[in-house]
C-alpha cells in the first residue's frame, strides 16, 4: 500500500518538502531574441544550446544565418541531408522558439474599452511606480469634465490602453509579415513607448502646457512630450529598472533611446538636419516602427485610436472609427526607399471618417465654449497662485507650479489636486485664486459673446490678443450705444485652431495604400478619387470672445461691442449677430443674408413685399437711409 502514494505524497517523501510549481518561463532565452542579426557561428551556437550539435556542420556548410531561420521548412532540412522526419521536426520545434513572443507570463487588466488586456511583466513593473501612478490624478480631458459629467477618466487608463494597442499593432505586423524580422526587443520597446508617451502631462492635461506654462514662463518653449522624456528617465533610474529591462532582453542605452524617439521624435535636432535617417534607436529598415505610437508622417497612430474610443465612450458621443479594421488590413510596404505602414485601398473612406471624427470631437467637446472658458479661468487662478504654491523637489529644493517642470521629483507631486489645494486654502495670498475657483465650482463663469473668423488665418500672438481686447472695449456701436463702461480687462479673446491633424494639409495625402492584387506596391489615392463630398479645406481658425462681467446690462452692451468689433475688423458675422445686434448687422453690406442664385429662406431673411417674414419692416433700407441723412 505504501507504493500507492499519490504523486504529491511521493514528491514530499523524497524531498521532505513540497515545492510549488515555478512560473511559466520564457520559451526563448532573452539574448536569442534578435536572431535576425546572427551570423553562421551564432546559429550553430544556438543549435548546441538546444542539444542539436550533430547538425551544426550541415548548417555551417550551407552558410545558414539567423536571417534564414524563419524561412526553413521541412523540405529544406531534408535537402541538406537531415534524413529522418523526427530529427527535422525536433529542429523546427527548437527554431520556432525564436519567434514565440508570448514567452513571459502576462498580467490581465480589464478595461471598459479594450476588454481584457494582457500586458508584459515589464510593463506592469513600469505601471507600479509612483511616476506612472501619478497619472491616476490627471484628467484626460481637463476642464471638459465640468461640462460632460461622464468625462472623469484619467491619463492613467489612456496610457495603459495605448501601450496595449501598440503591442496589438506591432504583433499583427509581425505575424502577417515575418520577413520584417520584428524582434521581441522591438515589441517591448514599442509597448513601453505607448505606455509612457503621456508621462509628462501636468494638471488638467493640455491646459497646463497649452495655456498655463506659456503665460507663466513666456520665455521658454516647453511641451508635455519634453517632460515625458525627462519623467521616463527619472522613472527608470528612481525605481532601478535598468537591470530589470536587461533581464527582459533590452539592450541599453540603445533601446532606451528608441523608446524616447518614439515619444518625441528624433532627439538630436542637428543630426536631423544633417542626416537622411535621423533616428539612432533603430535602423532605417525598421522605419515603420516609428509610426505606431506617435505617427509624425500622417497622424494615424494608436494614441488616437485609444482616445477616440475612450473619450467617445465617456463623453457619450458616437465613435465612427473602428481601429480593429485597420489592425486587420495594416501591412508594411516600401515607399520611396523607406518602409511605411500602409492599408487596403478600400479603407480610404474610413480614414477620412477617422479624421472627421477627430474634428467632431474638437468641435463638440475639446473646444467646447464653456469647457474652454473654464480652462481659462483655472489658468488665471493658477497664475495668481503660482508664487505661493511650494513643492519640494530633489535635494530639498522648493519649486512653484510653473518651475516644477524643471525637476521631475517635484513634478511627480504635481497633479489635479492643486485645484482642491487652492480651493480649500485659507491663505490670504491665495484669496484671488481661491475666488476664481469658487466661481468655477458655483458656475459663475465668464459668458461667451460669440465667435467669428478672419478671411484668412492669422498669425496670432499674445500682444495681438491684448490689442484686440483693447479694441473691443473701444468698439462703441454706431447705433444703439448703451451707457455702460467696458474695459479691456473685461474681455477675453480665445483663438482656436481646428484641423485634421496636419494643419492646412490633407493627412490622407501622406497615407499609402495597397490593393488585394498586389500586396507589396504602395500607391497614393487622391481626394478626387474618393468622393466629391470631402472637405475642400482641412483647417480653420476660430476667434471666440468672452465677457467677464455677467450682469444683464453689461452683457448686452458687450455683445454689441463684439458685433461692432467684428465689423471693424472685417471678420465674419457671428451666427447670432442678427439677434443680438439687429440694428448693426445690416450696416455691413458683405453681411447681407442674400445669396445670389439661392433661396434666401436658408439665410433667415426671406422677404415679402419689402417686409420680413416675421412682420417687421426691412431694417437695412432704413439704416442706409439714416447713413445718407448724416
Amino acid at each position: 500500500m505504501e507504493n500507492r502514494k499519490r504523486p504529491l505524497e511521493a514528491v514530499s517523501s523524497v524531498n521532505n518538502s513540497f515545492k510549488t510549481p515555478e512560473k511559466r518561463m520564457s520559451a526563448v532565452r532573452q539574448q536569442d531574441s534578435d536572431y535576425a542579426r546572427w551570423g553562421v557561428e551564432e546559429t550553430c551556437q544556438y543549435l548546441r544550446r538546444e542539444g542539436l550539435e550533430k547538425w551544426e556542420n550541415k548548417f555551417r556548410a550551407q552558410k545558414i544565418t539567423g536571417v534564414g531561420l524563419r524561412y526553413l521548412k521541412d523540405s529544406d532540412l531534408e535537402k541538406i541531408g537531415i534524413e529522418y522526419l523526427g530529427d527535422r521536426l525536433q529542429i523546427l520545434h527548437s527554431l520556432s522558439k525564436l519567434w514565440q513572443i508570448e514567452a513571459d507570463p502576462s498580467k490581465v487588466f480589464n478595461d471598459p474599452i479594450h476588454g481584457h488586456m494582457e500586458l508584459h511583466p515589464l510593463l506592469v513593473k513600469i505601471i507600479d511606480t509612483p511616476q506612472f501612478q501619478r497619472l491616476r490624478n490627471i484628467k484626460q480631458l481637463g476642464g471638459t469634465y465640468f461640462v460632460f459629467p461622464g468625462a472623469s477618466h484619467n491619463r492613467f487608463e489612456h496610457c495603459i490602453g495605448v501601450g496595449y494597442l501598440a503591442g496589438q499593432l506591432v504583433k499583427a505586423l509581425n505575424e502577417r509579415q515575418p520577413e520584417l524580422f520584428i524582434s521581441r526587443r522591438d515589441i517591448l520597446c514599442v509597448q513601453i513607448a505607448g505606455l509612457c508617451h503621456d508621462l509628462g502631462h501636468g494638471p488638467f492635461s493640455h491646459m497646463f502646457d497649452g495655456l498655463f506654462i506659456p503665460q507663466a514662463r513666456p520665455g521658454i518653449t516647453w511641451k508635455h512630450e519634453h517632460a515625458s522624456l525627462a519623467m521616463f528617465d527619472y522613472l527608470v533610474n528612481d525605481n532601478g529598472l535598468k537591470p530589470v529591462m536587461e533581464q527582459h532582453g533590452l539592450v541599453l542605452p540603445e533601446d532606451l533611446e528608441f523608446i524616447k524617439e518614439q515619444i518625441a521624435g528624433p532627439l538630436d535636432t542637428k543630426a536631423t538636419q544633417a542626416k537622411k535617417w535621423p533616428y539612432k534607436g533603430r535602423p532605417e529598415d525598421k522605419s515603420f516602427l516609428y509610426e505606431i505610437v506617435a505617427n509624425k508622417r500622417n497622424g494615424i497612430d494608436v494614441d488616437k485610436w485609444d482616445y477616440f474610443a475612450r473619450d467617445c465612450y465617456h463623453l457619450g458621443v458616437q465613435n465612427n472609427f473602428d481601429h480593429h479594421r485597420f489592425l486587420k488590413f495594416a501591412r508594411v510596404c516600401e515607399v520611396d526607399g523607406q518602409k511605411h505602414i500602409c492599408t487596403r485601398d478600400k479603407e480610404v473612406a474610413n480614414l477620412y471618417d477617422m479624421f472627421h471624427t477627430r474634428n467632431c470631437l474638437h468641435r463638440r467637446a475639446y473646444q467646447h465654449k464653456v469647457g474652454n472658458i473654464i480652462a481659462t479661468m483655472i489658468t488665471e487662478a493658477f497664475l495668481k497662485a503660482d508664487p505661493y504654491i511650494q513643492i519640494q523637489g530633489s535635494e530639498g529644493k522648493i519649486f512653484t507650479l510653473s518651475t516644477a517642470i524643471d525637476d521631475m521629483e517635484a513634478y511627480t507631486k504635481l497633479t489635479d489636486h492643486v485645484f482642491e489645494e487652492i480651493l480649500h486654502s485659507s491663505s490670504a495670498e491665495l484669496a484671488e485664486a481661491r475666488q476664481i475657483l469658487r466661481n468655477v465650482v458655483c458656475r459663475r463663469l465668464y459668458k461667451c459673446l460669440g465667435q467669428t473668423q478672419a478671411a484668412k488665418p492669422l498669425s496670432v500672438t499674445q500682444d495681438m490678443i491684448n490689442c484686440w481686447e483693447a479694441d473691443l472695449a473701444q468698439s462703441t456701436p454706431q447705433i444703439g450705444a448703451q451707457d455702460v463702461s467696458l474695459q479691456p480687462e473685461d474681455f477675453v479673446v480665445s483663438v482656436i485652431f481646428m484641423d485634421y491633424g496636419m494643419q492646412e494639409k490633407n493627412p490622407i495625402n501622406n497615407v499609402r495604400f495597397y490593393c488585394k492584387d498586389d500586396l507589396t506596391t504602395a500607391v497614393q489615392i487622391r481626394k478626387d478619387q474618393v468622393s466629391k463630398l470631402l472637405p475642400e479645406q482641412f483647417a480653420e481658425q476660430v476667434i471666440r470672445v468672452y465677457c467677464k462681467k455677467t450682469d444683464f446690462k453689461s452683457l448686452e452692451a458687450a455683445k454689441k461691442h463684439f458685433v461692432q468689433w467684428c465689423m471693424d475688423k472685417n471678420f465674419s458675422k457671428p451666427q447670432d449677430g442678427d439677434i443680438i445686434a439687429p440694428e448693426l448687422t445690416p450696416l455691413k453690406a458683405s453681411w447681407s443674408n442674400h445669396n445670389e442664385g439661392e433661396d434666401c429662406e436658408a439665410g433667415g431673411s426671406r422677404e415679402v413685399n419689402g417686409v420680413r417674414a416675421n412682420g417687421k419692416k426691412k431694417a437695412k433700407t432704413q439704416l442706409f437711409k439714416q447713413e445718407e441723412d448724416r
